[in-house]
């Protein structure tokens, strides 16, 4: 089956993205290498204007969408954040729609950056099942992370900057969400470096995609539970799943444990702040049992958007 997802717009988005989202730096540490028995390459999207990655696919977006015809979006902070940023400087209005519970610092930045936040449900998915009803009964455009095909292109030049820069790799650890990150950089590694194993990694409280993959259907769950709200996906998007079938090597499932190890180790040992889920590959090869021991392999520290209060609460 052919995929939707193409290496060419892949190529082409670089240049219809702020360069701010490109070309992040790649580093090690010979400390955390140490600790962990390999030696560890860290993709940091933790440093630009929001904080992660999801400014790459929401600028593509943007670039391609009609000049001032409304979008809404839902997200759990991050990908929001992306669109205002992306979308307000293009004079394109945009509506967020996140949980209730969403992280107070990431639904602030929201605002800060031009977008009207709507509150509904108590998790990620009530919110965007509320979004697409109230675009569909509009005139604005529903945009979905991982099943609008330029999040997922945009998202796929970290790939290229990782196979352009990073050399020859055993294994790349991509944390999975909602698959636009994993889908998109795994498209450029099996076109470009296709001997290196592209391994998703899940939270343990929040399965849904991994199990997904594993029993070759959609399978969505009733809540998840996990501090790594940027992977708390329970309703698979379904073309992400078929995009991921042909992609994915290896899944793992990591604990809430080995997500705090992990945020600790990159703080103390590697010198940068992430997020719960930018945490999720340090802990995959922290619980993985030597699996990876001696290889070369990399992660991608997806995002940094965490309050002292959360810094102090989960890894004082």
């Amino acid at each position: 089956m052919k995929s939707r997802i193409d290496i060419g717009r892949i190529r082409e988005s670089v240049g219809q993205i702020d360069p701010v989202f490109l070309d992040s730096r790649l580093f090690t540490s010979e400390e955390l290498n140490e600790r962990l028995r390999v030696e560890l390459l860290l993709k940091d999207e933790t440093r630009n204007p929001v904080g992660c990655f999801k400014g790459r696919g929401a600028e593509y977006l943007a670039a391609r969408h009609p000049s001032g015809r409304p979008i809404i979006c839902a997200s759990a902070g991050n990908f929001g954040q992306a669109m205002a940023y992306a979308c307000v400087r293009r004079g394109i209005p945009v509506t967020v729609y996140a949980a209730v519970c969403a992280s107070p610092i990431k639904l602030e930045r929201m605002r800060e950056l031009g977008a009207e936040v709507v509150l509904f449900g108590d998790d990620f998915d009530a919110a965007k099942n509320e979004a697409k009803r109230v675009a569909a009964d509009g005139d604005a455009r529903f945009v979905e992370d991982a099943l609008d095909s330029e999040t997922v292109e945009g998202a796929g030049t970290m790939g290229l900057e990782l196979s352009a820069e990073a050399g020859a790799l055993d294994a790349l650890l991509i944390p999975l969400g909602n698959g636009a990150m994993f889908n998109g950089i795994a498209t450029v590694f099996k076109e470009l470096q296709p001997t290196t194993r592209m391994i998703a990694v899940q939270a343990e409280g929040a399965p849904a995609m991994i199990d997904s993959w594993r029993a070759r259907r959609v399978v969505s769950h009733d809540h998840v539970t996990t501090i790594a709200d940027g992977l708390g996906v329970r309703e698979p998007v379904p073309e992400a799943v078929d995009d991921m079938m042909e992609l994915i090597d290896d899944g793992l499932l990591v604990s809430e444990a080995g997500i705090l190890t992990g945020m600790r180790w990159l703080r103390d040992l590697a010198g940068v702040i992430v997020e719960p889920s930018g945490a999720v590959g340090v802990a995959a090869v922290l619980e993985s049992s030597g699996r990876f021991a001696g290889q070369r392999i990399a992660t991608v520290l997806c995002g940094g958007n965490v309050s002292e209060d959360q810094v102090k609460e989960w890894i004082p």
